[in-house]
């Protein structure tokens, strides 16, 4: 086929020179030899469809069979405009379909197909100049092969003056996101936020460091304020005494936790008392704040009612309990701070410029 090509460029060279008109049936015949008609030219749309609207692209050519590899085709230029309103790519597009090899002669048969692109401008119908290829074959016989013209009929976009509504520019097609498109985000806000968080609470410990430490507030009188919230009888009602008897007892144990240092939160009755046996807790009242959780066990474990008789000792037991505890405490700090009143303060050695003159 690179032969065929070769050998064709240079015969289209030499049409060129001599000035020879393509598409002229006169102009053909006087090349050389004969004009033989020949059928089987073709017009496809690029874009294949129904019908062919205003600047479709076209491909218009023809096919030959069974051409022996010797043979030389020349191809006329190509005129643009093509024609009135249809405009023509200046190069025509050759190519091999098929190559039959000949065992005897050593020979092959080529079927060729070559085509030009076109586009109308206009609408209306199109009548397309003939075809024409000159084809010299071995023997060194000229013949000019001239393929029937093909009709077209050009349409346009009908418009409707009367209910056409222009619209604007479309927006890009939306895609939708993926992973690997969120994950950067998505690990860019969680490290600000880390970074945020960070900030925030290291100016909260300056600023805490550098208020001092927060006031605390008693023990006993967190415990007597939790316990005041107990207090009347609205809480007596069967329904509600484990809740009554939960909410003291619980006051009791944080109170117990701060003034003796005793994990009373997480500890049975039996393991607290045990425990604050040892502790300088007066008798009577020991044996009453015992009395008092076992029976709040009782009503919060074994469904057990109790009177009101005993309802009505409960707060005041509580109360008594914090404030005996907590005088005995007083006492102690006071006697502590007797004692280190008494002690009398070290002497100090007053200096003297004496010591200090050399002797």
């Amino acid at each position: 086929m690179k032969r065929c090509l070769l050998i064709s460029a240079l015969l289209l060279t030499a049409l060129a020179a001599s000035a020879q008109e393509s598409w002229q049936d006169t102009t053909a015949a006087g090349t050389g030899g004969r004009v033989i008609l020949k059928e089987g030219s073709f017009l496809r749309p690029v874009t294949p469809r129904d019908s062919i609207l205003v600047a479709d692209r076209l491909l218009y050519g023809f096919e030959l069979t069974n051409v022996p590899d010797s043979t030389v085709l020349a191809f006329p230029e190509v005129a643009n405009p093509f024609m009135q309103d249809v405009l023509a790519l200046p190069m025509w597009q050759i190519d091999t379909v098929k190559v039959q090899k000949i065992r005897a002669t050593n020979s092959r048969l080529l079927d060729i197909r070559a085509q030009i692109a076109i586009q109308p401008f206009e609408e209306g119908e199109y009548e397309l100049p003939p075809l024409f290829v000159q084809r010299i074959g071995a023997d060194g016989t000229v013949d000019t092969l001239r393929f029937e013209p093909q009709k077209i009929q050009v349409f346009t976009m009908p418009v409707d003056t009367a209910t056409f509504v222009p619209h604007d520019i479309r927006p890009q097609a939306g895609y939708p996101l993926t992973v690997r498109e969120v994950l950067p985000w998505l690990l860019g806000f969680w490290c600000l936020a880390l970074l945020v968080v960070g900030l925030v609470a290291w100016l909260r410990s300056r600023r805490r460091a550098a208020e001092g430490p927060a006031f605390r507030e008693p023990a006993h009188i967190t415990a007597l304020r939790k316990l005041d919230k107990w207090r009347g009888d609205k809480y007596w009602a069967p329904e509600k005494q484990k809740l009554f008897y939960s909410g003291v007892t619980d006051a009791l144990r944080e109170y117990i936790v701060a003034r003796y240092g005793v994990g009373a939160m997480e500890m049975t009755t039996a393991e607290i008392f045990q425990d604050l046996r040892k502790t300088d807790i007066p008798a009577d009242l020991y044996e009453e704040m015992k009395t008092l959780f076992e029976r709040a066990d009782f009503v919060k474990f074994a469904k057990y009612v109790a009177t009101p008789e005993d309802n009505a000792t409960v707060l005041p037991q509580a109360v008594r309990f914090v404030t005996s505890t907590y005088q005995s405490e007083v006492e102690e700090e006071a006697a502590t701070a007797e004692q280190t009143e008494e002690k009398p303060a070290p002497v100090q050695h007053e200096e003297r410029d004496e010591d200090y003159m050399p002797r």
